[in-house]
């Protein structure tokens, strides 16, 4: 799944060559030129089926693209084309971030998007504070599984996505975590989103997971935000 002219491309990466893949949304008549924002997109866990392809990862880079950035989605070490193997999250994180140092060479200007689903979410979150990002977008976050939680708090707008019969990345945890962020002093706790009834991959959900991204990228966006 891929946009009309999408640029499939290698990006230098620590253990090896990232197989990425770079969406630009189309220039409307009337709008700034120039990119305000990119947004980067982490997948679901390498060993269990993850990569950029990921429909939960589609989801969220067609939902920057309609704010009008371009996204990068890209495989971690092991995945695909990419260069390396696993690393249990740590070199993950450091895949993460060279996408993150090329977007910025290529964008010099823009701000950073970072949004992630699953491990990737957990990725995300863990990187956030370093990267500077100015949105954090993290669907089912596996923060127990890579310790994430212990990870400095993002420090701009975000928001955690979850649905409540997800069997795989356990509700309670990721709820219960993100709520002990509101009595953390100078921390800046996520707005939280929890969809009824929706499972682990969100299926018959996607619709409204784009919807709900949609809304709290253009609230975050707004100038009383």
């Amino acid at each position: 799944m891929a946009l009309p002219g999408a640029e499939r491309i290698a990006i230098p990466g620590p253990a090896g060559a990232l197989q990425a893949l770079i969406e630009t949304p189309p220039a409307k008549a009337g709008e700034p030129h120039g990119v305000v924002a990119f947004g980067v997109v982490c997948h679901p866990h390498p060993l269990y089926g993850g990569t950029l392809d990921n429909k939960v990862v589609y989801t969220l880079a067609r939902a920057f693209q309609q704010r009008g950035a371009p996204a990068i989605r890209f495989n971690f070490r092991g995945v695909g084309e990419s260069g390396g193997s696993y690393d249990q999250g740590r070199g993950e994180a450091e895949d993460a971030l060279a996408v993150i140092e090329w977007g910025r060479r290529r964008w010099p200007d823009a701000a950073l998007w970072l949004a992630g689903f699953s491990f990737g979410g957990a990725v995300a979150v863990r990187i956030a504070a370093q990267a500077k990002a100015a949105r954090l977008i993290a669907v089912a976050p596996g923060i127990d599984k890579m310790g994430a939680g212990g990870a400095a708090p993002p420090l701009c707008p975000w928001l955690i996505v979850q649905g409540d019969a997800d069997d795989v990345v356990l509700p309670e945890t990721v709820l219960g975590w993100a709520r002990s962020l509101e009595a953390a002093p100078g921390v800046r706790p996520p707005q939280l989103q929890v969809l009824r009834g929706a499972g682990h991959f969100f299926h018959g959900r996607i619709n409204e997971l784009r919807d709900v991204v949609l809304a709290f990228m253009e609230a975050a966006d707004s100038p009383a935000a």
